[in-house]
């Protein structure tokens, strides 16, 4: 088979430029005349701004400006938009309370922007920004995710009247409650979804720089896709013609959904550029991205599973308390809502679900999207409940799970939210994991474990993913003079291997050299269009729109060929980058044809370059996948060890297996974070951020996992021309009910909460003794 076609295990092009150094990452870019920005932000996590005294900071060296939100009122800046309408029960609305780039009355989170100073240097600004002198009031916060909605709560909108954002349904209330009037047993389980910050290997930068002459505003900075940046700070912030704002994002260190915001710093080095007259710049400590990169998750979720006298599930209802922060971000309301109920059932067959999602604005960082967004927390509670079910009839786990699959003649099946899931074999998916993982041969390792006074368990989750989003996408695909091909697509690479995913499939389709073809991207000047990577969607949307573009660039180019070769265009095969008269040894290649391109035909314009927008009328595919974990736990430290770690996952016709297995990989790591080590917490009293650097939240590392067992389950997807599904965030749906139960498995008990602390497990243990 071809080394660099699709389907192969290339090594990732673009591996050996950052390996060495060679990368470009914002904080490496300087400007002429550069100044350096601080931000003073709010040491409360509820006050009232009585007065600020700039005096000292404005005197101080090396200073050339001080802002507030006076100055922002003054100059119109606008509000951050939320990008989304979440539907209320009842016909009620989200409140989106406004959001100012600086909080010149009221803060409302630790973090919260209060002031900017620009100078000279990085250091003089901090010194500066130490002398602003805030006078607050200090007023009493909440930060209990489970409490905000009780009368007693303090109110972080007043005008609100309540902590709730919106409070969203599926609907189907009656006919679950009727479901589960007729069930044989009910399930129940109360459960914790832990605050997460994505904490990406590189922390923001903003690079803001604007040309008076023009009125145009540039922006360097990390993102997930510069378009939609582009268009929000333009729209809504500056009031300006998208044409006046050019977004600009080199090389970046990590996404996780967390890079596809607009940032209130975003705006501010782009507002005191212009009001400076030369270029502003931040960079963002590691203590300011804990406190103010949106983070993940944070729900508290009573949920219970009805079942007839065979553990057929008959209905669902859930009810959770999802934590917003103090403002809504980007697409904040959606992801507990409408993002993860679309997958509500996963891959079971239920129709009777009724759930409730009670949105909650607290005094903490504004929540978002996070790797899976809203999909691992609805498979959590999902697996979690059929676990609780298998325990309540005497079944095994696995057994559970199969008599409830969605079976194969049932597909396409609409579910309960009307979601229409085209293909997945979820039964087989099972067990090729259970023999991947050695599920029989546990018994003998148990007992191993035993010996060496160890406790050992085992478990498994299912999930499905919704993944694509934002159903449209724009590629360009360039021949150049020099044999090279231009690649230009709106996707956006942040670690996903694109340079090298693309070029295997313009190898495929064109014939060229893998090496031969250039990815541009992250340049709203040259990106005009396109949806950025977010929700596994770049190689079923940017991908397909690769391809068809190139199908393009090859019907102009058989025109081109049959010109030289003195024949009809119906006359020209092409294969494997050579043009070739049907039936003859007459051929001629891409040298030939492009050359020629130049100066074509009469009726042809110049050049091939071909672009498009790709739509495609589904909003999601499924990947999907069966993950084992099992466990070995020190009873007397309580200390958790993954000992071991399976999956398979279906993630349709696989591009690159090398890039998939990476992508599993990291995934697997995020969902390990989330089940045994990572936890953002606030103190109830205070409201203060107890975990804003790595000594106090604990990031997973290399010593943390055991070699992993990954296999795939090639079920092709129907709704795109290469087959293709998501493979980005199926380890953070998969990992954590896989490793949570197998920890209650080895423990004996029915529930922990992650993180599955030492401590915790220590306790479960002195319970279950006493």
């Amino acid at each position: 088979m071809d080394k660099f076609g699709m389907g192969q295990p290339v090594r990732r092009k673009e591996d050996v430029r950052l390996l060495t150094g060679r990368g470009s990452y914002t904080d490496d870019l300087s400007r002429e005349n550069e100044a350096q920005m601080v931000i003073l932000r709010s040491p409360h996590a509820n006050a009232r701004i009585n007065s600020i005294d700039l005096a000292a900071a404005q005197a101080a060296p090396g200073v050339l400006m001080v802002l507030t939100g006076a100055e922002a009122d003054a100059d119109g800046l606008g509000l951050f938009p939320v990008m989304v309408e979440v539907p209320g029960k009842d016909g009620t609305r989200v409140f989106a309370p406004p959001r100012k780039i600086l909080q010149a009355e009221h803060v409302r989170f630790v973090g919260d922007p209060v002031a900017v100073v620009v100078a000279q240097t990085r250091a003089q600004a901090q010194d500066a920004a130490e002398l602003i002198e805030v006078d607050y009031d200090v007023l009493p916060s909440i930060t209990d995710t489970a409490a905000a909605a009780e009368a007693a709560a303090p109110l972080v909108w007043e005008e609100a009247g309540t902590n709730t954002c919106v409070l969203w349904t599926n609907g189907r209330k009656e006919q679950t409650d009727a479901a589960f009037a007729a069930a044989a047993k009910i399930s129940t389980v109360r459960l914790v979804q832990n605050r997460l910050i994505g904490n990406p290997m590189e922390p923001r930068v903003a690079l803001g720089e604007y040309d008076a002459a023009t009125g145009g505003f540039t922006l360097t900075s990390p993102t997930q896709g510069v378009v939609r940046v582009r268009e929000t700070l333009a729209q809504f912030i500056f009031q300006v013609d998208k044409a006046k704002m050019r977004v600009i994002s080199p090389d970046v260190g990590g996404g996780f959904g967390l890079r596809g915001k607009l940032f209130p710093e975003s705006a501010m080095v782009l507002w005191a550029a212009k009001r400076l007259g030369r270029p502003v710049k931040w960079t963002a400590g590691r203590t300011e991205t804990f406190m103010c990169d949106p983070h993940g998750r944070d729900h508290v979720t009573e949920a219970e599973m009805a079942f007839d006298a065979n553990a057929k599930i008959m209905g669902m209802r859930v009810r959770s308390i999802a934590a917003m922060g103090a403002y809504l971000s980007d697409f904040g309301p959606r992801i507990p809502t409408v993002a993860g109920g679309r997958i509500s059932g996963t891959v079971y067959d239920m129709q009777n679900v009724n759930m409730e999602v009670r949105c909650v604005f607290t005094n903490t960082t504004p929540t978002d999207a996070y790797r899976g967004a809203g999909r691992p927390e609805t498979a959590y509670v999902i697996e979690r409940l059929l676990d609780a079910g298998a325990g309540d009839f005497g079944i095994a786990r696995e057994e559970i799970r199969a008599r409830n699959y969605i079976r194969q003649e049932q597909i396409p099946y609409t579910n309960c939210v009307g979601v229409e899931i085209d293909s997945g074999h979820f039964e087989e998916t099972q067990g090729k994991a259970l023999e991947l993982a050695d599920w029989s041969g546990f018994d003998a390792r148990a007992a191993a474990s035993r010996a060496a006074g160890k406790l050992r368990g085992r478990g498994l989750g299912y999930f499905i993913e919704a993944s694509g989003g934002q159903p449209q996408e724009w590629a360009r695909v360039k021949m150049e003079q020099d044999g090279t091909v231009a690649l230009t697509v709106g996707t956006f690479s942040h670690g996903q291997g694109h340079e090298t995913a693309f070029a295997q499939l313009l190898h495929d389709r064109l014939g060229v050299d893998f090496s031969a073809v250039r990815l541009v991207q992250g340049d709203s000047d040259v990106v005009p269009s396109g949806g950025g990577t977010g929700g596994s969607r770049s190689s079923q949307m940017g991908g397909v729109a690769v391809v068809r573009a190139a199908e393009m660039v090859i019907t102009k180019a058989k025109r081109i060929a049959a010109h030289l070769l003195e024949v009809g265009a119906g006359d020209v095969e092409f294969d494997g980058g050579k043009f070739r008269v049907a039936g003859t040894d007459l051929s001629t290649d891409w040298t030939a044809v492009v050359a020629a391109a130049e100066n074509p035909p009469e009726g042809e314009t110049p050049g091939l370059d071909e672009q498009l927008i790709y739509k495609r009328d589904t909003e999601c595919n499924f990947p999907n996948g069966c993950h084992v974990a099992e466990v070995e736990i020190d009873p007397d430290t309580g200390v958790v060890t993954l000992a071991r770690y399976a999956a398979v996952d279906d993630v349709g016709v696989v591009i690159n297996p090398m890039l998939v297995h990476g992508q599993c990989h990291g995934g697997i790591m995020s969902g390990v974070g989330q089940a045994l080590l990572e936890h953002a917490v606030y103190d109830q009293e205070s409201g203060q951020f107890l975990t804003a650097s790595f000594q106090d939240y604990c990031m997973p590392r290399a010593d943390d996992a055991p070699d992993f067992a990954l296999g795939l389950n090639v079920v092709p997807c129907p709704s795109n021309d290469l087959g293709v599904k998501g493979a980005g965030e199926g380890g953070s749906c998969g990992a954590p009910p896989a490793i949570v139960s197998a920890v209650c498995d080895a423990l004996g008990i029915a529930h922990i909460d992650m993180p599955v602390t030492p401590e915790k497990v220590w306790r479960a243990l002195a319970a279950k003794a006493a």
